[in-house]
């Protein structure tokens, strides 16, 4: 079997050679700074979250390493939409796999306003909407945890963009099947389990927080077993496929995630450590794969519950 064989997925239209996503906001998005032969293995890369206008981003301290885990604090720094499509989308072009678009925004408009840009650009592809900003016209609740909003949004999204839309669900919710469900039923054609979690970080010796925003995103291993839970909470629930994304940073960790029910899965932080992490991985799965006499990664997903269920 050639490799696109044995770990090739589909979600919605998007084919992937390897169920391993980059996630938003860690790879650099200038080719000439990857190192040769990176992302052959690479399914898709996600863009920087980008919204409408530039961003510079949060003032302060923007990173806080913790034990096995890592804050961040950046604030959606990026150029703007447009400035993106003229200047690091024409290098990605060509890049050897799929882009996906990360979008962020505070207001309902903001999103219409991306799309339209961006459908304007010819790109046709999918969008990954992330749902954990904060909606500044409804009172400054994320998106994902006011279901009213989200639905109202998903649903003018789904009628503005003929490409396949993914919804980045927000963990900092009382339940992540509320969501999951209103992303589904709004027409979503995956969703990914999840963004970072809120965690706080103080500053013993100057006795205050050590972010100005106070909470930050936590990721890295440290949540591994809490986005295991979501993924197999949400694959309860939904139909559409479930990208696993939070704590992903070796070979048993990816399987995991896989088994759990997640179709594809999203690293982030575990590129910060090893930007071969993604190559080592891939090639894990496939030597499981083959000493399991597994001939699909559709055979790894979800394969954890079926088997409790059989065992009762």
């Amino acid at each position: 079997m050639s490799f696109s064989d044995i770990l090739g997925v589909s979600i919605g239209k998007l084919m992937l050679r390897s169920p391993i996503i980059i996630a938003s906001g860690v790879w650099p998005m200038e080719p000439e700074r990857w190192p040769s032969g990176i992302v052959d293995k690479v399914g898709a890369i996600c863009t920087k979250g980008l919204t409408f206008s530039p961003k510079e981003g949060n003032k302060g301290i923007r990173l806080w390493e913790t034990p096995c885990g890592l804050l961040n604090s950046i604030g959606l720094q990026n150029p703007g939409l447009e400035s993106f499509l003229k200047n690091e989308f024409q290098m990605l072009k060509n890049c050897g796999c799929p882009l996906i678009f990360n979008l962020a925004f505070h207001r309902e408009d903001e999103l219409d306003l991306l799309l339209d840009k961006l459908s304007s650009s010819g790109f046709d592809g999918t969008v990954e909407i992330n749902v954990s900003c904060p909606n500044v016209s409804g009172g400054g609740m994320a998106w994902a945890v006011d279901l009213m909003s989200l639905e109202m949004v998903l649903k003018k999204a789904r009628a503005k963009w003929k490409g396949d839309i993914w919804v980045k669900l927000s963990p900092n919710v009382p339940d992540i099947y509320d969501s999951a469900i209103v992303a589904e039923n709004c027409g979503a054609d995956a969703i990914v389990v999840a963004n970072t979690w809120l965690g706080l970080a103080i500053d013993i010796k100057k006795k205050k927080p050590v972010f100005e925003r106070i909470f930050a995103g936590l990721s890295g291993p440290a949540i591994l077993p809490l986005s295991l839970r979501l993924v197999w909470e949400a694959t309860n629930v939904v139909k559409i496929p479930v990208i696993g994304c939070g704590g992903i940073t070796d070979t048993e960790s990816a399987l995991g995630m896989l088994m759990a029910g997640a179709s594809a899965i999203q690293i982030g932080t575990g590129l910060l450590r090893d930007f071969e992490v993604i190559n080592k991985i891939c090639g894990g799965i496939e030597g499981y794969m083959e000493e399991n006499e597994i001939d699909s990664v559709k055979q790894l997903v979800g394969l954890a519950k079926k088997n409790h269920n059989i065992r009762g």
